[in-house]
């Protein structure tokens, strides 16, 4: 990076977070904080929302989980647009009705303060451990970049959020969040369009689509119905159908984001505007990855995409055995590189017979590019115990680092920390909500005045900015990031959901039945975690649907007692 990148990275970060202090500065009541004086447009509240969903771990991860995994990620979000509709027909009218702060405030309404106490209990815990994982994301990026240890640049970052959330809460998160989405959104097709500029002059568009293709990265649509397959159709059509239902309805991240709306239609409006947007964008980043992985076919990419950490193990006595695993993934890329020209030369030609060789020729060799990375992470391993070898969400930032002309870098850079602002700014802002309206004003300190609360919720968003900075330093990411917070929010989401539809729909379900079919669906859920294969997407559907069956069982069971 040079001094062009520099600049324009941290001049989008300071513009981002002295414009959001200076236009919130004025915020002094709670409705203001919370809620943000019920203010915000259908396209607002429709940006918000997207911009608190997609965070670092988007725009880091997503082309990371393409490159390696193809495109077969998007029909995750396939149950999206329908979760929409039902939230905005049939929850979001009755938070409206009852003029909720949180989500959880209706629970007691419906059963009673243990049932309330219990949801917002499971949305901090999972909450709290999502922002840690949104900030590691960028803190890994800078760290990376600069050399710094991870714990001090999670602590920049965490800092900087910080400032504008508490000066003026959801008005501030969701006012930045427009300049954020702005940057995002130029960022990441300015990158996809630059990966292909940057490939060879003979290699078309078509040519890039028909590689991918060729070598299984346009999965886009999975018929088979497979329990134990995280991406397929089904899964993302049902099971996630549930998981956007939990997240939009009941995660107070996104409740918030159309709380604020200034009436039911704009809010139903901001959020089939999400429902509609949410999957080309994804498509678009998962394609990006798509695009880089195709520039990888022509130009070879490091055999360990987390340079900081091979260094490091260069130095130990398994060093020889890693330049040796080089060496051998070298020739295999220039060997895989002549089949890949042979390959377009064979789709110029339309000799299928010829592309049918060939595209077999250049699986074969990837494969064994492959098995060579996979030694370099148990050399890696071997040479560092107890290091993260899975790389993947190293392999974009690579690529922006080494390939793209100076002020792009810092540029796409921004693009990185503006995702992890918006979405840890939105996630700060629910859990200070959260923590003081449903735990401190219900049962700690239910006597103070308005400004007391306001003044309470300021230093609750500066307490999970600390838990989440201590998270984010101490933890260790198995898995690839997206994956891991979606995973994150599989193992609370399907209860908590289990919990609120059951209010809506099953009206003879009381108070005690629930709260007990509640603690056993999260007893079920975690299970399955710890000691099944089943997809984490399903956790969903399991949790939900125990809640629902146990609560109407015990009630029928309670009910004939007391006859």
């Amino acid at each position: 990076m040079n001094y062009l990148d520099w600049v324009i990275l941290f001049g989008t970060i300071a513009f981002i977070v002295l414009y959001g202090t200076w236009r919130t500065a004025g915020t002094r009541n709670i409705e203001g904080y919370l809620k943000g004086d019920n203010t915000m447009k259908w396209w607002m509240i429709g940006v918000s929302i997207m911009a608190t969903q997609a965070s670092a771990i988007t725009f880091l991860s997503t082309p990371g989980q393409a490159i390696e995994d193809g495109m077969r990620f998007l029909q995750f979000y396939f149950g999206l647009p329908i979760a929409m509709v039902i939230i905005s027909v049939t929850i979001v009218p009755i938070y409206y009705k009852l003029k909720v702060y949180t989500a959880y405030e209706y629970l007691e309404t419906r059963f009673d303060l243990k049932t309330r106490l219990l949801a917002a209990i499971l949305f901090l815990i999972l909450r709290g451990l999502s922002v840690g994982i949104t900030l590691f994301a960028p803190a890994l990026v800078l760290s990376t970049i600069l050399g710094w240890p991870v714990s001090v640049t999670t602590i920049l970052i965490g800092s900087l959020v910080i400032i504008y959330v508490v000066s003026g809460g959801t008005k501030a998160v969701s006012l930045t969040q427009r300049q954020q989405m702005t940057v995002i959104m130029s960022g990441m097709i300015l990158a996809g369009i630059l990966a292909y500029a940057m490939l060879p002059a003979h290699v078309s568009f078509g040519d890039t689509i028909n590689l991918a293709g060729t070598l299984g990265k346009m999965n886009l649509v999975n018929l088979e119905f497979n329990p134990n397959d995280r991406y397929n159709i089904w899964s993302g059509l049902i099971a996630g159908t549930f998981l956007f239902l939990s997240y939009f309805g009941t995660d107070q991240s996104q409740v918030a984001r159309y709380l604020g709306g200034a009436s039911v239609a704009e809010s139903r409006l901001g959020l089939i505007f999400n429902g509609l947007l949410k999957i080309p964008m994804q498509f678009m980043i998962l394609f990006i990855g798509v695009m880089v992985f195709v520039f990888y076919l022509f130009y070879q990419p490091p055999v360990f995409h987390n340079t900081v950490l091979k260094a490091r193990a260069l130095q130990t006595e398994q060093g020889q055995q890693l330049k040796v695993l080089e060496q051998q993934y070298a020739q295999l890329h220039a060997e895989k590189r002549i089949a890949v020209d042979q390959l377009v030369n064979a789709m110029h030609t339309d000799n299928k017979t010829e592309v049918e060789t060939t595209g077999t020729k250049v699986r074969e060799l990837y494969k064994q590019e492959t098995a060579v990375r996979d030694s370099v992470k148990s050399t890696i391993a071997k040479a560092i115990p107890g290091a993260k070898t899975q790389d993947r969400d190293y392999i974009f930032l690579n690529f922006v680092l080494n390939n793209l002309p100076n002020g792009i870098i810092g540029l796409l850079l921004a693009v990185m920390f503006s995702a992890a602002m918006s979405s840890m700014a939105g996630e700060l802002n629910a859990l200070a909500s959260t923590t003081t309206m449903d735990i401190y004003k219900r049962s700690i300190n239910s006597t103070a005045d308005a400004s007391h609360y306001l003044k309470a919720s300021r230093w609750f968003t500066v307490l999970w900015a600390l838990l989440g900075m201590v998270f984010a330093m101490l933890a260790t990411f198995a898995e690839n990031l997206i994956q891991f917070v979606n995973i994150v929010g599989s193992l609370f989401y399907g209860t908590i959901l289990g919990i609120f539809l059951t209010a809506f729909y099953a009206k003879r379900v009381k108070a005690t039945a629930v709260f007990v079919a509640a603690l056993l669906a999260q007893g079920v859920v975690l299970y399955f975690y710890f000691f099944t294969d089943i997809a984490f997407l399903l956790y969903n559907i399991i949790g939900c649907a125990v809640v629902i069956v146990t609560g109407l069982i015990l009630q029928l069971i309670l009910d004939l007692n007391n006859q």
